[in-house]
């Protein structure tokens, strides 16, 4: 009999990524799995993946800020690239969106 005890181990930064595409076809998809992340205590969404967009990327990557904010933390959106930030000031929605560069 040992005296070791088994203990979870956690990261300092729960992140998680957003895969390569995000579009119309795929957000349902990628919603569900971002809210199970945000659900279990992610606070950061790394863009850097991200390729193909459309406006529903900005959907989602806002609907997951909205359930992160409902869990009382902010949810920190890293890697934004340069075409979703484009098409987010295009519809205003820039401002909503926590982006850390």
């Amino acid at each position: 009999m040992n005296n070791f005890t088994s203990a979870p181990v956690r990261t300092s930064v729960n992140t998680f990524e957003t895969g390569d595409t995000l579009t119309h076809a795929s957000a349902k998809a990628a919603l569900a799995a971002g809210l199970a992340r945000i659900g279990v205590g992610a606070t950061a969404v790394d863009c850097a993946p991200l390729r193909q967009f459309d406006s529903s990327a900005l959907a989602v990557l806002l609907a997951w800020q909205r359930a992160a904010t409902a869990r009382g933390t902010p949810l920190v959106i890293v890697n934004l690239p340069a075409g979703l930030s484009s098409l987010a000031q295009a519809y205003g929605v820039d401002s909503l969106l926590t982006v850390r560069h």
